[in-house]
């Protein structure tokens, strides 16, 4: 297998487990605001681990694949910082905060660090959406 044909079957692959765990955790995220106890179920957070854990493994495959280096490549370096507060924010939604309040402001920040996680991908810039030109 080429570099090209990992990159052709990474890449999509990649995407939709991106749009796959987002889509997962928006359902748990509003089943745990509205007091729903499958939210936090075994198999559900179970289900979530499996997509994350494939996830990080195309992301990374991707960078071996395609050399990239997060220091040197700013897009990609305030990617993961996202990433990291994607990920606490959305564990202090989930199960964390200790007010109703607290887990669905945190909820509502994860939603808008993920969004804009996308658009810094899709730019490959540090801005995203709000990149010049």
């Amino acid at each position: 297998m080429t570099w090209i044909d990992g990159y052709t079957v990474l890449k999509p692959l990649h995407i939709g487990l991106v749009l796959a765990s987002a889509a997962l955790f928006a359902l748990r995220g509003v089943a745990v605001l509205s007091g729903r106890r499958w939210g936090m179920a075994r198999a559900v957070r179970y289900a979530s681990y499996g997509l994350d854990t494939a996830l990080l493994l195309a992301g990374v495959s991707l960078w071996l694949l395609l050399g990239l280096n997060p220091l040197r490549e700013l897009w990609l370096g305030t990617k993961l910082g996202l990433l990291l507060l994607y990920i606490v924010l959305g564990s202090l939604a989930l199960k964390r905060a200790r007010s109703r309040q607290l887990r669905l402001i945190c909820f509502l920040a994860a939603l808008a660090c993920y969004a804009f996680m996308l658009s810094v991908a899709r730019f490959h810039h540090p801005l995203g959406l709000f990149a010049p030109g």
